[in-house]
């Protein structure tokens, strides 16, 4: 009988842990694009909702224009991404202070079998982008009648 001896190492443990706790900073304080600018990247928060005939999707982009959103559904998983430009500057007496924000966003949310891809709007109001998807009508619940026996 042979016995296999395994190495122990106990650090090995965490490291998926670590990794995790990574991705979760660079998408709190954002990621270099790599294109030497400085852009960011941020994740708007969103609420999904979904009734007997549709899925409601909202994602908080506040201060982005709605010409700078796109949204796609592609394969079952509905993508909002776009880019902020913000610049506030500040004059008074003794002080001139410009603010600059730049940074790209994007959420993927993966939409549940029966929505229709060919039934998709998006409106934006107040800093919300509202996605209603349609369910595929046999995806909608049926109502049956309950008839009384004579």
């Amino acid at each position: 009988m042979t016995t296999a001896v395994t190495p122990w190492r106990p650090f090995g443990m965490i490291e998926p842990f670590r990794q995790e706790m990574e991705t979760v900073f660079d998408r709190f304080f954002g990621e270099e694009n790599g294109n030497g600018h400085g852009l960011r990247t941020w994740t708007p928060r969103v609420d999904v909702e979904e009734t007997d005939r549709e899925i409601i999707v909202k994602a908080d982009v506040p201060g982005v224009d709605p010409k700078a959103v796109e949204v796609s559904v592609e394969n079952g998983v509905l993508t909002i991404r776009g880019e902020k430009k913000e610049e506030k500057e500040e004059k008074k007496k003794g002080y001139h202070r410009v603010e600059r924000f730049a940074g790209s966003f994007y959420r993927a949310v993966t939409l549940p079998p029966g929505a229709d891809a060919d039934k998709v709007s998006a409106t934006s109001s107040n800093g919300v982008v509202t996605v209603t998807i349609l369910k595929k009508a046999e995806a909608q619940p049926k109502k049956i009648i309950v008839t009384p026996k004579a």
